[in-house]
């Protein structure tokens, strides 16, 4: 009779330091958060170029519509796997403290909370981590969550 092994507990996994955190959070925003945005803002808002330099400015309706597609980036990658494209690169993944699985609710209240863990640029987040025996921001502790090393 063959036995499948139990299930490796979530905190069995170290947790991510806030280092890597941060190298993520750079990684998604350089990646796809400033592109998203810019391309949003020529295509929707306001842009001109002029001796080299640019601005595009961003307001309103497509604003927003701007920031839901964020949200959901966050909250579609983290609730179907557990990683953005920043985690994967960094080699971390979102775990509940509560299962096995990260649940859909626990990645919408991670995603929600960012609006206050983002305040001051993820100066709140990153205050929250630093003093978390588990590196946790708000939005990790709201949801009984937690980053971890994924290899």
């Amino acid at each position: 009779m063959d036995s499948m092994p139990p299930p490796v507990a979530p905190h069995a996994t170290a947790d991510a330091s806030v280092g890597q955190r941060v190298g993520a959070l750079l990684l998604d925003t350089l990646l796809v958060m400033l592109p998203l945005f810019i391309v949003s803002g020529i295509l929707f808002g306001e842009s001109q170029a002029d001796g080299g330099g640019a601005s595009v400015s961003l307001t309103g309706i497509p604003f927003l519509l701007t920031v839901l597609v964020a949200f959901g980036y966050f909250f579609g990658l983290e609730a179907a796997n557990g990683q953005t494209l920043g985690k994967r690169i960094v080699g971390t993944r979102v775990v509940s403290d509560k299962g096995p699985e990260l649940t859909a609710a626990q990645a919408l209240i991670r995603t929600v909370m960012r609006v206050v863990d983002g305040f001051a640029f993820y100066l709140v987040g990153f205050v929250a981590a630093l003093a978390s025996p588990k590196n946790q921001r708000l939005g990790d502790m709201a949801a009984s969550t937690r980053v971890v090393r994924s290899r």
